[in-house]
């Protein structure tokens, strides 16, 4: 700050001019920023338009790096702070929406008028599906088309290992795992920009007996694994570039011959479906992701137990019994005990081996290994499913698997015993209608399915 000094001899008169010098020459205010606008300056509003936000998701904007602006909704929007005339505007995304990439033309330039041409779109990212070729020991590899229809990438499969059953996504869309079931491995891959895997050093990491299952949790730090064979669950910690590392202790017991498994939306539990005790397993995840039984440490299920699954509010959880041909459900208490609901079971078609819910917690799907069809339900207000009016849409050979893409548009079925991928559209109320064309081709025997969005 400048020091004036005034003269003691100065004229009341000459005071005050000087005295006014202080205030105009002696520096004491701050210059104005470019969003303030000086007295008797005309202002002009920064204004446009933002298109194809995703429902349930939000972007936030910035002008001339600051002044904040959250949206939550397409249609018109009007940064709060005004800009001089002359003055320049820069609309920028600060943070952008889930699953989407926004971008914005007419963003910039100096105002002369009010500004109301700032565009903001959005666009969805790119979806892959991948599926686990049992006997042909490969993965097959897809992108997604507007439509949800697959096409092959080039290459179309990678290598896994020796009766690769099963295969999972990470959270970020970065890695993926497949369980071989005879190798007692889990082959793990980084997924590329265009979504192609290529396997990491090491390629594999050893698991207990018969690896049937593997999942990651919410965080993306953790994975698990069911061991057919030796009747535990392996568990892993993930590294930065997505290797698996055992944790100590390397396993944990489950019941006879753990088949499926599962991570709660929260992170805080893990379910495991035991086909042949006819239970499900339940643990609580610890800090560094260790499994410890609850209490009580499983629970009853139906005949057969052979996929297990939990609902995107973390309420409810539901059991596909093979051998009994239904549906267990579950209530999911605070600590994340299972309490069978009621009625306890629903009816399903014959064989079913896999029960997954859309992204919205409305629909439940069902594919039926022996029936050769997909159950489709409604979810109640307390998780009950209820068939719809159109209880089954039809698949090919011995579906194993469903799985329904994140957007909650498109539905995946592998049939083992065709060699395809069977896709459908969700229409509004849930029900699946089969694409044109209604399958894709697969590596032989295809036994898992699993879509991903980056």
């Amino acid at each position: 700050m400048k020091r004036c000094l005034l003269s003691k001899a100065a004229t009341v008169l000459g005071l005050a001019v000087l005295t006014a010098g202080l205030v105009s020459g002696c520096g004491g205010g701050g210059g104005s920023s470019q969003s303030s606008t000086p007295s008797g300056t005309q202002s002009y509003a920064v204004a446009g338009t933002l298109t194809n936000l995703a429902g349930g998701t939000s972007i936030v904007l910035q002008d001339n790096g600051g002044d904040d602006l959250t949206l939550t909704g397409n249609g018109s929007f009007t940064f709060a702070q005004k800009i001089h005339a002359g003055g320049t505007y820069a609309v920028t995304v600060l943070t952008q929406p889930t699953k989407q990439t926004c971008t914005v033309t007419n963003g910039s330039g100096s105002a002369s008028a009010n500004i109301s041409n700032v565009a903001v779109n959005c666009v969805e990212h790119p979806e892959y599906a991948y599926v686990a070729n049992l006997t042909g020991n490969t993965v097959s590899q897809y992108t997604m088309g507007a439509g949800g229809a697959l096409t092959p990438m080039t290459p179309a499969t990678v290598a896994a290992g020796t009766d690769s059953v099963s295969v999972t996504i990470d959270p970020t869309g970065k890695y993926a795992y497949v369980a071989n079931f005879a190798s007692n491995t889990v082959s793990q891959y980084t997924i590329g920009a265009g979504g192609a895997l290529t396997p990491m050093t090491p390629a594999t990491v050893a698991v207990g007996t018969g690896p049937e299952s593997v999942t990651v949790d919410p965080t993306g730090r953790y994975a698990y694994v069911a061991n057919y064979r030796s009747n535990t669950v392996s568990q892993y910690t993930i590294g930065a570039g997505g290797a698996l590392t055992p944790m100590a202790p390397a396993t944990v017991a489950a019941g006879t011959e753990p088949i499926s498994l599962t991570v709660d939306p929260t992170g805080k539990y893990v379910y495991v479906a035991n086909i042949y005790s006819n239970t499900v397993s339940q643990y609580t995840i610890g800090v560094g992701g260790a499994l410890t039984p609850m209490t009580p440490a499983t629970v009853a299920a139906g005949t057969g137990p052979r996929s297990v699954t939990v609902d995107p509010t973390g309420k409810y959880a539901y059991v596909a019994d093979y051998f009994s041909n239904t549906v267990s459900q579950y209530t999911i208490g605070a600590g994340g005990a299972l309490t069978p609901m009621t009625p306890a079971t629903v009816a399903a078609g014959t064989g079913p081996v896999s029960v997954p819910v859309d992204p919205t917690g409305k629909y439940a799907y069902v594919a039926n290994f022996g029936g050769n069809t997909v159950s489709q339900y409604t979810i109640g207000t307390g998780g009950t499913l209820m068939p719809m009016a159109t209880a089954t849409v039809a698949a090919e050979n011995s579906p194993t698997s469903v799985s329904i893409d994140p957007t909650g548009k498109y539905a995946y079925v592998a049939n083992s015993a065709s060699n395809t991928v069977s896709q459908y559209t969700l229409g509004a109320g849930g029900a699946l209608t089969p694409m044109a064309p209604a399958t894709v081709a697969t590596g032989s025997d295809p036994y898992s399915v699993v879509v991903t969005q980056p």
